[in-house]
């Protein structure tokens, strides 16, 4: 009972500071505190910002990145979705950059692939101008946000600057048969890649997806998924396990019990932060 109140009051304190609090700077428990900055234009276009945190702890040492990125169908969501689970990973990681992505979402006028991966490619741009060093960067995504995940650090991560990717019941094969059930899939095959940059002998759906582009170099992968969730199929979990396996990648999958909108709510969320620290601890080992 004294535990739940703990949590209570914690998870209200967080949100006091997100609610009330406008200031630059945000105080979590035991001293820790971070620099805010919000809605900073990282690119031209309106839909292109960001929230970042930086950590006042003074130290010589190149911080690691978190960077966020939410779900919504590739075509819908916001970063604000995911702003109290980064204040909850700043209190486990503090001392971590992180930031909270907005991304150019697909319309009827806007494809979402290049696009979504180029704005993830803009985000690092831009922190290692401000920051003056190259870091590394984990990221991590739900749903939609999950794939582009999984499929900028497989495929578009040239330099090499993924660190890990935390994948949240993301799609990682859009071709399985299972996933064909998903209600939009129509609007995937559709609208998600611009045909122009289909490259012969390459689908638009295999170019979408993140196991396709696994190789032994990708970045080590931890995954997240429901044990009833009616958006993803059990087989994405099982494919993109068995593609990680056969090219030798660092990797752990946990399931949650609940369906797609689950994770982060209590004990998922939890469970998830603790996996993070110790999965991020065997990355750097690696």
């Amino acid at each position: 009972m004294k535990k739940n109140i703990k949590i209570i009051l914690i998870s209200l304190s967080l949100l006091f500071l997100w609610t009330g609090c406008k200031e630059k700077k945000i105080e979590l428990e035991k001293d820790i505190s971070f620099d805010k900055e919000e809605n900073i234009h990282y690119g031209n276009n309106t839909e292109q910002v960001m929230d970042l945190y930086i950590p006042q702890i003074k130290t010589t040492k190149e911080k690691d990145v978190f960077i966020m990125i939410h779900g919504g169908g590739w075509c819908s969501g916001n970063k604000s979705q995911l702003t109290f689970f980064t204040l909850s990973l700043m209190q486990k990681f503090p001392d971590h950059i992180f930031v909270n992505m907005n991304y150019r979402l697909v319309s009827e006028t806007n494809y979402g692939l290049p696009n979504q991966m180029n704005d993830i490619k803009e985000v690092s741009a831009f922190l290692e101008k401000k920051l003056r060093y190259n870091p590394k960067f984990i990221l991590l995504g739900n749903s939609a946000g999950g794939h582009l995940s999984m499929l900028y650090a497989y495929k578009f991560d040239t330099d090499k600057r993924i660190k890990a990717v935390v994948n949240i019941v993301g799609p990682a094969d859009l071709s399985d048969p299972g996933f064909k059930n998903y209600q939009e899939y129509s609007f995937v095959e559709k609208r998600l890649v611009d045909p122009r940059v289909q490259k012969t002998g390459t689908s638009l759906i295999d170019f979408a997806s993140p196991v396709k582009w696994i190789r032994e170099s990708s970045p080590p992968t931890l995954s997240y998924y429901g044990n009833s969730d009616r958006v993803i199929p059990s087989t994405q979990e099982k494919i993109l396990d068995s593609t990680l396996n056969k090219n030798h990648i660092l990797h752990e999958s946990y399931q949650f019990n609940g369906g797609h909108l689950d994770w982060d709510k209590h004990p998922n969320a939890q469970f998830l932060i603790d996996k993070i620290e110790t999965f991020l601890k065997k990355a750097d080992k690696k």
